[in-house]
């Protein structure tokens, strides 16, 4: 939606109930307390989550290369 001056007027709504919401407003991207809550909720359980590529493990090992254990290493096993 453009206005007269020609620029776009951007449309703002609440991300978790989606209300229009101004920039103004104290709760700010929220339309209210309730949504603000909501999203905080959403963030301690662990909806949220940053995906990260599933990686090979074969690859990976490919890349680190082979793993040598010395005689004097403590972690040897018999």
């Amino acid at each position: 939606m453009a206005d007269l001056s020609g620029t776009k007027k951007m449309d703002l709504r609440c991300p978790i109930c989606k209300k229009p919401v101004a920039s103004t407003n104290d709760q700010f991207p929220f339309c209210s307390q309730r949504c603000r809550t909501i999203d905080l909720g959403r963030w301690a359980s662990g909806a949220y989550v940053i995906p990260t590529p599933i990686e090979d493990v074969e690859k990976q090992d490919e890349l680190q290369g082979p793993t040598i254990l010395r005689e004097d290493d403590p972690g040897k096993r018999n």
